[in-house]
């Protein structure tokens, strides 16, 4: 089992049935052993959200891994990545003159 975080709940309005998605620190083997085990223990799970909550009905819970930590993750190095490459061609370009007064004019045109 990983380290979870929920990060959303959403139940339906008549309360059968909440949906609850979670992140795990780890590998792709943690993720999977937490699924297995949140799966696993839906029923204990689920008793004790409606002893705590004090709910006349209780709902079932589903369990969903949400991609939206990996992606902002993902994003991120990618923002990364793109700071430095401009950090790379700032320095490159500090000590770099135009060849010409205008490099974009033609010289057919005169």
């Amino acid at each position: 089992l990983g380290f979870i975080t929920i990060t959303d709940v959403r139940v339906t309005g008549d309360l059968q049935q909440a949906s609850i998605f979670y992140t795990v620190l780890g590998d792709n083997a943690a993720r999977e052993s937490t699924a297995a085990a949140l799966n696993s223990a839906k029923g204990m799970l689920r008793s004790e959200v409606g002893r705590s909550l004090g709910l006349r009905i209780t709902p079932s819970l589903e369990f969903f891994l949400d991609g939206m930590a990996e992606s902002a993750s993902a994003m991120n190095d990618l923002i990364e990545q793109m700071h430095k490459a401009d950090a790379e061609v700032a320095k490159l370009r500090a000590g770099a003159k135009p060849v010409a007064e205008n490099p974009y004019k033609n010289h057919d045109q005169g």
